[in-house]
């Protein structure tokens, strides 16, 4: 059976058009998890990341909406709050699903931070957009003060970014592989890990965004995974998305994965930073990769839908 690490996407936590209440998402996560059980119970082990971006930018207008009565917390702290609510709702809704199965499998989540370089580019150049729009530069004058850099965002007013910077290492990688050599079915490096850097030889927090399918990637490879599955809301990966001439593919090889890149195929904000991993698992040794939905996950592994990658 395959070791498969999993990239959740984050429309299996908090679908579009939803306001985010506990319940909607309980009910996605819960969903999803069904099917990821089935794969424990075809006696798969699995490593499960997922996306937090949604959350997190929810936190941060609460921090905001009550920073006069409760201090606000550091960004990489609200990273780490979802990585744990997050991983409680994967963690329960997947103990359920095992008892509805009959199965006997523990589950943990790892709180993870994942190591970047303060000499990455992305410090220099912060692009990553998140929390609250301001009407004016008095609303965040305060924020500005302490270094935030904000910009204009497409006439609905300014907003704060922040760096993006590339993942290079799991910090709590043995801790992780520990569980994974005990059948624990572990939840790691949710939202693209909680963002450190090494100063002085000591972690320290910074306020970044980790890309998810990034990070995903890095420890896919870390753990020597047989598969690296991302799970998003298609199918297939699709050429043309949404224009008559819309071609779903079955396999791609890693040349024709960076032809359609060259070609402005897909999506910068959604498709593309999941075939950039893909090919970087591959190229770093990783053996097998599959994009799908969430729902196909069994019938993906038996060759039946998804789209495969090869060397």
């Amino acid at each position: 059976m395959s070791k498969i690490v999993i990239a959740l996407g984050g429309n299996a936590i908090k679908s579009a058009g939803q306001k985010g209440t506990f319940e909607e998402q309980y009910e996605n996560v819960r969903k999803t998890t069904e099917h990821l059980a089935q794969l424990v119970q075809a006696g798969h082990t699995l490593v499960i990341s997922h996306g937090n971006g949604p959350q997190v930018g929810d936190l941060l207008l609460q921090h905001e909406a009550a920073k006069n009565s409760v201090p606000p917390f550091p960004m990489f702290m609200c990273g780490a709050q979802t990585q744990g609510s997050i991983g409680l709702l994967i963690q329960q809704t997947l103990q359920n699903s095992f008892k509805t199965l009959g199965l006997e499998k523990s589950v943990a989540t790892v709180i993870t931070q994942v190591e970047v370089s303060e000499s990455d580019s992305g410090f220099q150049n912060p692009t990553k957009p998140v929390g609250p729009f301001y009407q004016n530069e008095e609303e965040f004058a305060d924020q500005k003060s302490k270094g935030y850099v904000f910009i204009a965002d497409a006439g609905r007013g300014f907003r704060r970014v922040v760096p993006s910077p590339v993942p290079q290492k799991i910090v709590e990688l043995e801790t992780i592989k520990d569980l994974v050599n005990n059948g624990v079915v572990t939840i790691a490096s949710g939202g693209g890990g909680i963002p450190v850097v090494r100063r002085n030889g000591l972690l320290e927090g910074v306020d970044a965004v980790i890309d998810k399918d990034s990070a995903t990637q890095v420890l896919a490879n870390a753990l020597d995974a047989d598969i690296f599955m991302v799970l998003t809301d298609v199918e297939k990966v699709s050429l043309n998305y949404k224009k008559p001439e819309q071609v779903d593919l079955d396999k791609i090889s890693l040349v024709e994965a960076k032809q359609y890149i060259n070609e402005g195929h897909f999506a910068k904000g959604s498709m593309l930073p999941k075939i950039e991993a893909v090919i970087k698992f591959l190229e770093n040794g990783g053996r097998q990769a599959i994009i799908t939905h969430p729902f196909k996950v069994l019938e993906a592994l038996e060759g039946k839908t998804g789209t495969h990658f090869i060397q």
